[in-house]
């Protein structure tokens, strides 16, 4: 399934990275990867990766993809001397090489960056932004739900290897459509959340089942994705990071971001975000997004 110019390269081998490459290594691509720590690279080597030492060694992948937690990290990783640009400044990228930038970022950050890139290197590389929704279980399983900004050529040669990632594969539009439409998403999952918790928290306080509330919860129209996963965490006080809650902290200013760009009223979204930031200033960043159900508890009056 690689594409016949060369293998594909991966940056970001973190809980959610690693299962997508090693989802793509299953599907018969070959890969390249780079990662800042080793264990991971090492893990994906074992199971047939190369591994680059940097990111100059992926210079001759015709699709390059990135999965760090925002735009600074990937501009950090490929900068400087033994960086990705320099490499293609030496020697200048093959013509229709694609840069897929899978992680959640601004929506007018990607399009600045897709701009400058293209620029550089006179057309030659090309940047997709193509976030995911489903979090580290959806990576395992290869479920993801993935919204692709690109032109209709570029999306149609990356959807059967996005295919071994993901099962929903959209074309949203240009590059920015789809971290807009992740923005979209995490208003929808950071929202639901919250309320859930919130809903939690207010029957354990007031003495009821917590595990009835749930089940007849989610057989009514209250239910979700978001409820069948949060709702057990929620119950078993389990914080254990599958999507570190900074992440929605972070796309919640997005959110904002968005919405003044356009002019749109957004009170519930911007309340959540004003919570996601008090999450985060209290040293609760890293652990999972149900932490906000602990954060919730705290702000609460004891009970009488």
């Amino acid at each position: 399934m690689t594409d016949s110019n060369g293998p594909i390269g991966f940056v970001g081998l973190g809980l959610m990275g690693a299962a997508m490459a090693e989802n793509m290594l299953a599907a018969g691509n070959d890969l390249v990867v780079w990662n800042r720590s080793d264990a991971a690279a090492d893990r994906l080597r074992e199971l047939g990766a190369d591994r680059a030492t940097t990111t100059a060694g992926l210079s001759r992948c015709p699709v390059l993809i990135f999965m760090l937690p925002d735009l600074p990290h990937i501009e950090a990783c490929i900068n400087g001397a033994d960086g990705l640009l320099a490499a293609w400044d030496a020697t200048p990228p093959a013509p229709g090489t694609i840069l897929v930038v899978m992680s959640s970022v601004s929506p007018t950050g990607i399009q600045e960056f897709a701009s400058r890139i293209e620029r550089r290197f006179a057309g030659a590389a090309t940047v997709v932004d193509a976030p995911v929704s489903g979090g580290t279980g959806g990576a395992i399983s290869g479920s993801l739900a993935i919204m692709v900004g690109a032109e209709a050529a570029d999306f149609d040669r990356l959807h059967p290897l996005l295919s071994s990632m993901g099962t929903t594969i959209r074309h949203m539009g240009p590059v920015g459509s789809g971290s807009l439409a992740k923005a979209c998403n995490q208003v929808v999952v950071g929202v639901t959340t919250a309320a859930i918790a919130e809903a939690v928290l207010l029957a354990e306080r007031s003495g009821l089942d917590v595990a009835s509330l749930l089940e007849v919860l989610g057989g009514g129209l209250a239910g979700s994705n978001v409820l069948e996963t949060m709702g057990p965490r929620f119950l078993s006080r389990d914080y254990a990071p599958a999507g570190p809650a900074a992440f929605m902290s972070k796309d919640l200013g997005f959110v904002e971001e968005a919405a003044a760009a356009t002019g749109t009223a957004t009170p519930v979204s911007t309340s959540a975000s004003t919570l996601y930031r008090q999450l985060v200033a209290r040293g609760f960043g890293a652990s999972d997004l149900s932490v906000v159900h602990r954060l919730l508890g705290e702000l609460s009056t004891p009970a009488s």
